[in-house]
């Protein structure tokens, strides 16, 4: 455990890929003695949190794609260590050339055997942050194969505005199809070795592919923020939702500081 309060060197090269493409992916961020450990706790949490799933056949879209279990540092000891560690923490800080970050929130996203695909979207559509200063990790609990729908990304994705009002869907992955193709933007879709972490800012588009292989892609999701992210008034139900869930509290023009949302690393 103490290991996760290390320290993650980033080349001036990866930082300025990150500036240029606002996604990364980083080898070696975890260790495979971490990434076994953490396999078995946060699959043993999904187990125990999930609720009575549909057959894949029965369900939408959205509940084909994976199963999502939210804020599990609130309910294990073992995942808030690794959600509140300083080397994934200090990684974000540094990519978005901050002087320190909060928690927005972590979910386990779980793409089962047989699991649909993940349509385009941007995460920052949910959330009702004021800057486009957020970031996600996306940490895979295995060697992650294109088959099992490692996550893919269209680099510097980000300054396009046209698909911003549109939810994860079907008609986001078509939508938001047209709109890469014809912007030029590079889509980037490669295996994860274990052990390997991407990071991807709140308005860089990305998706991922079915699962077609027998074994579940499991991944843990980490949101970072500015540790002075500013809420700003919810443009529809969906950040409305999200200011009450994950930001309980938090005042509108105001710095976000709830017990949900502490402050994980300072440069200070």
């Amino acid at each position: 455990m103490n290991s996760l309060n290390g320290t993650y060197s980033l080349s001036a090269e990866q930082k300025q890929f990150y500036r240029e493409n606002e996604f990364i992916k980083l080898k070696n961020v975890l260790s495979a003695d971490e990434i076994a450990y953490f396999e078995t706790v946060i699959t043993d949490q999904v187990s125990r949190l999930s609720p009575n799933l549909a057959p894949l056949e029965a369900r939408d879209t959205y509940g084909k794609a994976f199963t999502q279990i939210t804020n599990i540092w609130k309910r294990n000891e073992a995942v808030k260590h690794l959600v509140f560690s300083t080397r994934l923490a200090g990684i974000a800080s540094t990519l978005m050339q901050v002087d320190g970050v909060r928690l927005y929130h972590d979910q386990a996203l779980f793409k089962e055997a047989g699991g649909g695909y993940t349509p385009w979207h941007a995460d920052q559509y949910y959330w009702p942050l004021e800057s486009p200063k957020c970031i996600t990790a996306w940490i895979p609990l295995q060697q992650t194969s294109l088959a099992m729908g490692a996550l893919e990304f269209s680099a510097g994705s980000q300054h396009l505005l046209s698909a911003r009002g549109l939810a994860i869907s079907d008609d986001s992955e078509v939508a938001i199809e047209q709109m890469l193709t014809a912007s030029g933007c590079d889509r980037v879709i490669e295996p994860f070795d274990l052990g390997e972490v991407s990071f991807h800012s709140g308005w860089l588009y990305h998706r991922a592919a079915p699962n077609t292989t027998e074994h579940s892609r499991k991944v843990m999701c980490v949101i970072y923020m500015d540790k002075e992210m500013i809420l700003k008034a919810p443009s529809h139900a969906d950040q409305q939702r999200d200011w009450d869930t994950w930001c309980p509290g938090a005042r509108v023009g105001e710095p976000i500081d709830t017990p949900l949302n502490p402050i994980l690393f300072e440069t200070n």
